[in-house]
């Protein structure tokens, strides 16, 4: 278990909590880190370019919905206190993980999903390396609808981990969330959308996302859960 080269800690708030620090690397930035995020409500979390206007706020308030931004790139992700399982690393500047090119510095971290998401029965899995792909016309609105290097998924193209990072003089904060179960319906129904666009956009990324549960199912006579995969990825961590 790879788990022991690294401190390992669960942070449970608001998404906006969350993303905004995380006092392990700022306390002990040169140390390698892992976060286990858990969301307290769910939250439609937007990438650092993303304007507000394409969340209906009337909507995402009915349902309870906030909303918050990253500072990492990328599309807008639903996130809910189950589903996706978030897990965030730390990389401090200098460390053997470190990689000074920005789009090869997820590498360690897609192969570490891959090697977690084989172990709970997941075949022929893996780590994007050819630079961005819009796998859907979405891709700039939903996260999910576009593959980045690092990111993982399935021999037919579909996705199952999404990763982003931001960075600063000490290192680097990785988040990477992986999907359980994928249904885009609720991220979709608080987007500002016209009904039509929302429901072709359903059909698109029903095709192009995937989650664990929806490939294996089961395991040991249950449903895989946020645990399972945590423990997997721990295991799979590298030295």
């Amino acid at each position: 278990m790879m788990g022991d080269m690294w401190s390992i800690e669960e942070r449970v708030g608001p998404a906006g909590m969350l993303h905004a620090s995380w006092p392990a690397t700022e306390t002990h930035p040169s140390r390698r880190a892992i976060a286990v995020c858990r969301v307290t409500r769910p939250a439609v979390v937007l990438g650092s370019t993303q304007v507000e206007g394409v969340v209906d706020s009337r909507r995402a308030g009915a349902r309870g919905i906030e909303l918050v931004r990253r500072r990492s790139g990328g599309g807008a992700v639903l996130v809910t206190p189950g589903d996706p399982v978030w897990v965030d690393a730390w990389v401090p500047r200098g460390d053997p993980l470190w990689n000074d090119d920005v789009g090869r510095a997820f590498d360690w971290l897609g192969d570490a999903w891959t090697t977690a998401l084989g172990a709970v029965g997941c075949q022929e899995m893996s780590a994007h390396r050819g630079g961005y792909a819009a796998s859907t016309r979405w891709s700039s609105l939903v996260c999910f609808g576009g593959v980045g290097t690092g990111e993982v998924v399935t021999s037919d193209g579909r996705k199952v981990v999404g990763v982003s990072q931001r960075r600063n003089r000490n290192g680097a904060w990785f988040h990477s969330a992986c999907v359980l179960e994928w249904d885009a319906t609720e991220l979709l129904g608080v987007l500002d959308l016209p009904d039509a666009e929302r429901a072709a956009a359903r059909l698109d990324l029903a095709d192009a996302v995937t989650g664990v549960v929806d490939l294996v199912g089961t395991s040991d006579g249950g449903v895989i859960d946020g645990p399972t995969m945590v423990t997997a990825l721990v295991d799979a961590l590298p030295s």
